[in-house]
């Protein structure tokens, strides 16, 4: 059966490929009124032409049908918008095999009909799924040349309390993927050949029924040549391994710190640069200190006579003793600060976070009459009610 020429709907209508929707329906009624089979009776070529015109007119007023004509060069129905979109992008790209209609019969397939049942049919199933097969399948095959870069990774590393405070070295074990040391990230050994499938051609012709298809090779991806896989990393050009990473904490690294180490993510392919390694820093806890930023936090208990007639204690520093001086008339839970007691920062040279003491005053137990006496003794001196203020607040 001879094949139908692709038709040219705006040539039909005699409008531009950029023309409105406006410009291609007042094109359509003039030629309908010159053409019409009532106005031209018994004329079969205005006959055929009015059909031509009707069948332009069809598929460029419709939208979604003209953006698939404007895709593929032609419209069906059995066209999946999605496959029409993966072809238009398929052809457009660098060096892509164009996929050749040239034998396929689309009388069967023009103005939205559906495909006519014929030999084959049974085994292509529809030309729906012909199609998308066709353009979906010759774009997974390709794959990107030239230098290709690698991933970054990222890991969590978890340091000690005092190693974020000071400053230090730290190790973390990884995984990544590293350049073939066979093949030196080509993916391939030995120099390339013609390929077998498509005889160096880059085009292989498929078969259905009526329909004839010259499409990428699948095999060669429609470059024509093959290379051998390369056998250590099968083709992919790294291999992966598990390798210890020393990297430097800073003093004053807060939990949560964005680490980047340049070069340590997975290898690129084809000579590409590498990733780049990111590591979010936790911190380890400590029992008596606790971090907030780069304040430290820390609970000291008093005694009532040192917080009720005030005192100068020893407390812990990051640094080691100090002294606290506590005020008279101290209250449990009240917070003293001391002044550049914190953590170095990491982020600002030269500045220092403080730190935050919370009083904690412990009552004594009195375990003998000498003590009860001079308690009750303190209480006739000190006879006020802590509580007359919350009851006025009720």
């Amino acid at each position: 059966m001879a094949s139908t020429t692709q038709k040219d709907y705006y040539a039909l209508l005699g409008v531009k490929k950029t023309a409105t929707s406006d410009e291609i329906r007042k094109a359509f009624r003039k030629l309908a009124r010159k053409y019409h089979p009532d106005v031209n009776p018994g004329d079969k070529k205005a006959e055929e032409k009015f059909k031509e015109i009707s069948e332009a007119n069809d598929i460029l007023s419709d939208e979604k049908k003209r953006k698939v004509y404007d895709q593929v060069g032609f419209y069906s129905d059995q066209i999946d918008p999605a496959a029409a979109e993966a072809y238009a992008r398929q052809q457009s790209g660098p060096g892509q095999p164009p996929v050749d209609f040239g034998g396929f019969d689309f009388s069967g397939f023009q103005g939205g009909a559906g495909p006519q049942q014929g030999a084959g049919s049974s085994n292509w199933g529809s030309f729906k799924d012909i199609f998308s097969g066709i353009f979906s399948g010759s774009q997974q095959q390709q794959r990107p040349r030239g230098p290709q870069p690698g991933t970054d990774l990222e890991y969590q590393a978890t340091v000690d309390f005092w190693t974020a405070i000071r400053g230090g070295q730290a190790r973390i074990q990884i995984n990544r993927q590293e350049t073939c040391p066979t093949c030196h990230g080509q993916a391939s050994t030995g120099g390339p050949m013609p390929c077998p499938e498509c005889n160096g051609t880059g085009q292989v012709t498929q078969m259905g029924g009526r329909m004839k298809f010259n499409i990428p090779c699948p095999r060669c991806g429609g470059v024509g040549r093959i290379t051998n896989e390369c056998a250590t990393c099968h083709g992919e050009g790294v291999v992966s391994r598990t390798e210890i990473v020393e990297f430097r904490i800073k003093p004053g690294t807060r939990d949560g710190q964005r680490i980047r180490l340049q070069g340590k993510g997975n290898a690129g392919l084809n000579g590409g640069a590498p990733g780049d390694l990111f590591l979010i820093v936790r911190t380890g806890a400590n029992p008596v200190f606790n971090r907030v930023g780069d304040d430290i936090q820390i609970t000291v208990p008093v005694t009532v006579p040192e917080a009720s007639l005030g005192a100068k204690v020893d407390v812990p520093t990051i640094d080691g003793r100090a002294q606290l001086k506590i005020p008279p008339g101290t209250q449990s839970g009240q917070k003293l600060r001391m002044r550049e007691r914190g953590v170095e920062s990491a982020q600002h040279a030269g500045q220092r976070g403080d730190q935050i003491v919370t009083v904690d005053v412990v009552v004594p137990s009195l375990n003998d009459e000498r003590s009860r006496e001079i308690m009750r003794e303190l209480a006739k001196l000190n006879n006020q009610d802590p509580r007359v203020g919350l009851f006025d607040k009720l």
